[in-house]
């Protein structure tokens, strides 16, 4: 069982399978040169991601979550799904959508039941203006294909403020005949994104909005939830609010996260990471690097402050979030 400093048990694990990614979304992918892809030579094989994986299992992983970049572009991905499969593990993934058609028959032989999909408007001038790619439709086709094969679908929203926020209340719409589970996410603070204040679309702006359209109820949230979870009566799908930046959920969090390179991360907004990829491969026990690095969790956003978001203090720090993985 692994424990941080603060005895919250962490059985969750994400692993970012590239920093590569065929979408350009302005809050992920840095406008500047901080990110820069590593020597892939460096970066973790399949095998290499099953050995790390037969670890964290061994010390209590239940849930593994494949991120990216955009996960789906790498060429061995149906391999290390397939090799996961084989682990007593809850299989996820989230997608920008694009490839999905053509993993969907991987995703069921390997019992993967739940995507998140990203998709950040229903404008398709607007979506394309935000991932900089014209692929809406293909993405929409791939949300109604996982729909239509039973998969449990999460539509990722990205809502900045002045942006797309004006259509909050049409992904609740889209609800209503669709069991979709619409994620709404406040835009957050990475090197190279322009983030600031003022672009923050905050939970309570997001459900005064709904409120003024929809009646609006509160469903019940796990432990380990980090978004709040709401329904329109009536409606087929839900919805949700991750409040990262004005209601952060850090008090239940039970998630660690392995960088392509393989570099333990113990919270999305670290400043620190820890090497075992280097370790693995020198046949060392990656065990106590994984407990050193749990124990040095902050309690809350990686020990930011308010005042600091944005300050670049460490090399591992500049990563931005297409280099560390959702």
């Amino acid at each position: 069982m692994l424990k941080d400093s603060f005895g919250r048990i962490h059985d969750y694990l994400r692993i970012s399978l590239t920093d590569k990614c065929n979408l350009r979304c302005v809050y992920c992918h840095p406008t500047n040169a901080l990110h820069g892809h590593h020597d892939y030579a460096k970066n973790m094989s399949a095998e290499e991601i099953e050995k790390i994986v037969s670890v964290f299992v061994g010390e209590g992983v239940n849930k593994i979550r494949f991120t990216g970049g955009e996960p789906l572009i790498r060429k061995d991905t149906k391999e290390i799904i397939e090799r996961l499969s084989n682990y007593p593990v809850k299989l996820t993934i989230t997608t920008n959508g694009v490839f999905v058609h053509d993993f969907i028959d991987t995703f069921k032989t390997a019992d993967l039941k739940s995507v998140n999909v990203s998709l950040d408007s229903l404008n398709k001038e607007k979506n394309s203006t935000i991932n900089q790619r014209d692929e809406f439709e293909r993405v929409k086709r791939n949300i109604d294909l996982l729909l239509e094969n039973d998969f449990h679908v999460k539509v990722n929203v990205v809502v900045m403020n002045g942006i797309n926020s004006d259509e909050v209340n049409d992904f609740i719409e889209w609800t209503k005949d669709f069991p979709l589970h619409i994620r709404f996410i406040e835009f957050m603070p990475f090197p190279g994104n322009k983030w600031d204040h003022e672009k923050v679309f905050t939970h309570q702006q997001i459900i005064k909005t709904v409120s003024e359209k929809y009646p609006v109820e509160k469903l019940s949230d796990d432990a380990h939830d980090t978004a709040k979870k709401y329904f329109v009566p009536n409606h087929k799908g839900t919805f949700a609010v991750i409040s990262t930046m004005s209601e952060p959920f850090c008090s239940g969090c039970n998630r660690m996260r392995i960088t392509t390179d393989g570099k333990m991360r113990n919270c999305l907004f670290s400043k620190t990471e820890t090497d075992l990829l280097t370790a693995l491969r020198a046949g060392n026990d990656i065990v106590p690097l994984i407990r050193e690095c749990l124990y040095g969790k902050h309690y809350m956003l990686g020990g930011n402050h308010d005042e600091h978001w944005g300050e670049e203090e460490t090399a591992s720090h500049r990563r931005s979030m297409l280099g560390i993985g959702g």
